[in-house]
């Protein structure tokens, strides 16, 4: 075991005179400010064992800076001496060894020294060099910190403080953030709907002519952005059925399975065709396709059915036709697909339409939220599908003209890209999977809202550049995180369970090392309606509980709002 660090002296190196043939002048070693709380033992590529005296590291305890009294302890940074510059490091675990601490710690960083004062600066991700055996650790200052979290000149937005701290910035650099994809992560009451407004707020005061199209599947995000963005629901987004693809027809349309429904799916894929042909916009149209987006008449799609069908010679084979009409009938009569199947929505209003969604102009509104909440539970994956592919096929057939980047918000997302692909909903599966994949070579950035992120599909989740990790309660969300968050990050991991409401670990692209972030409080006017109720003071009140009954029954029947 080497020899316990001497506790009496203060650490300060001494002059080095360099060999005459280097040619260089005395350099002075860093001076840290404080006592040297360890050595440095085994070294590997990602990180090291450092060895650490008990009774040093309960000194520190009491030390007024948060940042030097929790140095040491699982989840706290210390700094490592290699040559002449500082090595910042994560503990991410700690053993007792007779008097002694073993601690493994993950290299995060590297910065230099200051010639004037020995401490850390122009501190930078990675490590070009590596300390030696039996070199001395320090314990990290707010000063250090302050430097390390400081927001260089690249674009960023504040969101909250850093763990310990209370007055250190945490920041996202948006350009990266937003570029390589995020996903934001955390179980049911953590505050991830609060958190996930309060950093779309802050992107949308910094770039009010942005564009945000975001799915909101339990309409909470509505009340937060009143007045800030537009807010679409089945009142009002009128999405014309015509902009599905065949695949998105398939999904709606055809309701056999088996052998029965590739039999329903051909005869539509040549009926949908006929129709689509009929409209004046398919003019002159060399490849037109049944996933081409021109407008036609369910009343076309109908007849041609019919057409197709009065060319049969037997009675018994009309059953795949009569399948497809009653379906398209029962859409077009149901009020509650009106917002779709509706026989008004025929106009050519494509233009409009994704001027209004993607925010183009934003007019000072530069989010879309889209209220997926009052959409029945059988196409809710097919409207969703729609509005993904069409952020997608916009960026690709937009790459001629000025870039206008689009994010793309998905809150709830383990139900559209689901880990089980026998699920129902392929169609809103395969486009976000696509955009997640591709996406950053044409502009498009993926936000990934979930509570279960073991749920997720394979692989989406590793597309994220940055992750934000809330507390996750159940070991296999833990687990999935892990494997998905790289190496520097293993020690701030394992603190995810024990992680208070609103604070979160970010690591990736959007941060310039692994955080421990406690997130700002947003104005109530900015939250969204996810509060819980209060049973204790709601179950005390009393009065009108039939005329609350009465109108809840009226708007039931109506199937509105």
């Amino acid at each position: 075991m080497m020899n316990a660090p001497n506790r009496g002296q203060p650490c300060s190196f001494q002059e080095v005179q360099p060999p005459a043939e280097l040619g260089r002048p005395p350099v002075v070693a860093m001076e840290s400010g404080h006592e040297v709380i360890g050595r440095v033992g085994a070294i590997n590529g990602s990180g090291a064992t450092i060895e650490i005296d008990a009774a040093r590291l309960a000194e520190l305890g009491t030390h007024p800076d948060p940042s030097v009294a929790l140095s040491g302890q699982v989840g706290s940074q210390v700094k490592l001496q290699a040559n002449r510059r500082w090595l910042l490091a994560n503990v991410r675990e700690l053993d007792a060894v007779g008097e002694k601490v073993i601690a493994k710690v993950d290299f995060l960083g590297e910065g230099d020294e200051d010639p004037t004062t020995g401490k850390l600066a122009n501190f930078k991700r990675g490590v070009t060099g590596y300390p030696i055996p039996g070199a001395r650790v320090f314990p990290v200052t707010r000063a250090d910190l302050g430097q390390i979290y400081a927001a260089d000149d690249r674009a960023h937005v504040e969101i909250g403080t850093v763990y310990p701290t209370k007055d250190v910035r945490a920041s996202l650099l948006v350009d990266s953030f937003l570029g390589k994809h995020f996903a934001l992560l955390g179980s049911t009451g953590t505050g991830k709907s609060t958190s996930t407004a309060l950093i779309m707020h802050k992107i949308c005061d910094m770039s009010p002519e942005g564009h945000i199209v975001m799915i909101d599947p339990h309409g909470e995000y509505s009340a937060a952005f009143k007045g800030h963005g537009e807010l679409f629901n089945v009142d009002n987004l009128a999405m014309p059925y015509w902009l599905m693809n065949f695949e998105e027809h398939c999904e709606v349309f055809v309701t056999s399975q088996g052998a029965d429904r590739q039999q329903d799916s051909d005869i539509l894929a040549k009926c949908l065709l006929t129709a689509r042909q009929k409209n004046r916009a398919a003019e002159g149209l060399n490849k037109l396709t049944v996933d081409s987006p021109i407008p036609y008449a369910l009343s076309d799609l109908t007849s041609a059915i019919s057409n197709e069908m009065g060319l049969l010679n037997k009675a018994t084979d009309t059953a795949p036709y009569m399948r497809l009409k009653t379906k398209i009938d029962e859409l077009k009569s149901d009020p509650r697909y009106q917002f779709m199947f509706n026989g008004m929505l025929i106009a050519d209003t494509m233009t409009a339409f994704v001027s209004k969604i993607f925010r183009l102009p934003a007019k000072g509104k530069p989010i879309s939220i889209v209220d997926v909440s009052g959409v029945p539970s059988d196409i809710v994956s097919v409207v969703v599908a729609v509005l993904s592919r069409l952020v997608f096929d916009y960026a690709i057939w937009s790459r001629n003209e000025v870039q206008r980047p689009i994010l793309l918000v998905c809150e709830e997302a383990h139900r559209y890209v689901p880990a089980d692909k026998t699920s129902s909903g392929q169609a809103v599966r395969k486009v976000l999977e696509r955009i997640a994949k591709e996406g950053r070579k044409y502009g498009i950035s993926l936000g990934l809202i979930t509570q279960r992120p073991s749920d997720l599909a394979e692989g989406v989740l590793s597309q994220c550049g940055t992750l934000i990790a809330m507390r996750l309660n159940n070991d296999r969300d833990q687990q999935y995180v892990r494997n998905a968050m790289p190496e520097g990050a293993r020690g701030f991991l394992d603190v995810i369970p024990a992680l208070r409401n609103r604070e979160c670990i970010i690591c990736g692209e959007g941060v310039s090392i692994p955080i421990r972030v406690s997130f700002d409080d947003l104005e109530r006017e900015r939250r969204p309606a996810s509060s819980d109720p209060a049973f204790s003071d709601l179950w005390r009140r009393t009065g009108d509980e039939d005329g609350i009954v009465g109108r809840v029954v009226k708007r039931w029947r109506a199937q509105g709002r």
